[in-house]
């Protein structure tokens, strides 16, 4: 019952006072110069395809997630580095879409760039795609590091949303300068709250999030 009302309630207030659901605000108006590219307000994702909720490239999260974010930033530009983001609160029904992209075995448009290695049909088993997603609940963020005066990604060994072991955080095949990248993102963002999803360099989870137990379904516009 307690999913069902906090999940109503997000809801209502979108479509009766036009604005997010108590706890939850747009990143920017906490992190102005956030570089955020929303993939899946895009086509550059592995569905090939815009998904289902997003409406505009406006980074999402709880409020807790943007002001640790925040942070975050604030470190790293002590070192001219940045965060760039590419997917924060993500709504159930992206998730749903995602699951009928995966059982549409014959739709494999972006194979080859996001997951050229492992057959489409084990991407449930293997971990890289599930029924439900903390993104959903608003505390988890995808993101990786860029230079501060460029705004070009730092290398880290393997691109956004690449579902392979060349992307967990601790794969060995990657070069010693990429090993090193990765360990200070994780670091800096250990320090401020968060834990990392081992399979995804790029995955972020605050610690304590405020709705561990809420999926949330509202629109990103």
């Amino acid at each position: 019952m307690k999913f069902k009302i906090t999940f109503f309630i997000g809801l209502f207030y979108l479509s009766v006072f036009g604005q997010l659901p108590d706890g939850f605000v747009y990143v920017k108006e906490v992190i102005p110069d956030l570089d955020v590219e929303l993939r899946y307000n895009t086509s550059h994702n592995f569905l090939g395809t815009k998904v289902t909720g997003y409406h505009a490239n406006r980074l999402i999260l709880t409020k807790a997630t943007a002001e640790a974010l925040k942070l975050v930033q604030l470190e790293l530009q002590d070192n001219n580095l940045c965060l760039k983001v590419y997917d924060g609160y993500r709504p159930q029904r992206a998730v749903n879409h995602f699951m009928l992209w995966a059982r549409d075995l014959n739709d494999t448009v972006n194979k080859q760039e996001f997951y050229p290695n492992i057959d489409k049909r084990h991407l449930f088993k293997a971990g890289y795609i599930a029924t439900k997603s903390g993104h959903s609940r608003g505390s988890t963020v995808d993101l990786t590091l860029i230079d501060g005066n460029t705004g070009a990604p730092i290398d880290m060994g393997s691109p956004y949303d690449f579902f392979g072991e060349v992307s967990w955080v601790n794969d060995r095949s990657i070069t010693k300068q990429q090993q090193t990248n990765r360990a200070l993102l994780q670091k800096v963002m250990l320090k401020h709250g968060f834990r990392n999803y081992p399979k995804e360099w790029w995955h972020f989870t605050l610690r304590w999030e405020p709705f561990p137990d809420t999926y949330f379904d509202f629109l990103v516009e």
